[in-house]
């Protein structure tokens, strides 16, 4: 039973194409889209669709609400759970490359790693902080941790709570999974989403990342 849980939030530009990616995909047995409380078509747009499963929240409670909120329903009957942003459009159908590895057992978690950004980002620090820490304190190089496009078999899943997606968590969640003996594989997909480009907006979400990286990557290191 494998599931895929879409966190969207005004995402009625996008949401039917990312939809469209992965409805008819034979290794998916169930599409939930947790709409985080939006003020677009997005609940509207996702809804008509029969085979998907759409929830929507009386206000914006962030990413990471979302998710758990979905996980919540997937955890109930499946085995193999994945991630995906609702902005992905039809390139969303890659996941299935994150799927089979975990159906394979080759690997207990996949990591969507994305073709080069086509246009200019920051400079590379989030990037190498995040590859660095988490090389520093598994033993483990990863070039995509911060990628939020992940498949985790289920018994992975049960070692948390909930996920706590935020700002580089990702990466401390990363690090969490190899030291307690999980395999990670990084998969080349075809993904294309929303790009933060090289403005004013582009560089507070970078430096917000790279702030908190750093913060979780200390707490780890004081804690081995």
């Amino acid at each position: 039973m494998v599931s895929i849980i879409i966190p969207a939030y005004n995402e009625e530009a996008k949401i039917k194409d990312t939809i469209e990616g992965i409805k008819d995909l034979s290794c998916i047995n169930e599409i939930i889209v947790v709409d985080d409380g939006s003020s677009d078509n997005t609940f509207e747009i996702a809804s008509s669709y029969e085979a998907v499963k759409t929830y929507k929240l009386d206000k914006n409670m962030g990413k990471g609400y979302a998710l758990n909120y979905g996980l919540k329903i997937a955890m109930k009957n499946s085995d193999v759970i994945g991630f995906l942003d609702a902005d992905l459009g039809k390139t969303s159908r890659e996941v299935e490359k994150l799927i089979y590895p975990i159906l394979n057992n080759e690997c207990d978690v996949t990591i969507a790693k994305f073709p080069p950004a086509k246009k200019k980002g920051g400079f590379g620090f989030v990037k190498k902080l995040a590859k660095s820490g988490v090389k520093f304190l598994t033993g483990e190089e990863l070039d995509s941790t911060l990628s939020g496009q992940r498949v985790f078999k289920k018994e992975v899943l049960k070692e948390f709570n909930e996920i706590p997606f935020g700002y580089g968590v990702e990466v401390g969640m990363t690090i969490d999974i190899i030291n307690k003996g999980y395999k990670i594989k990084e998969v080349l997909v075809n993904m294309t989403h929303n790009e933060t480009g090289r403005n004013l907006k582009g560089f507070i979400h970078r430096g917000k990342q790279f702030y908190h990286i750093n913060i979780i990557l200390i707490k780890k290191i004081l804690r081995s």
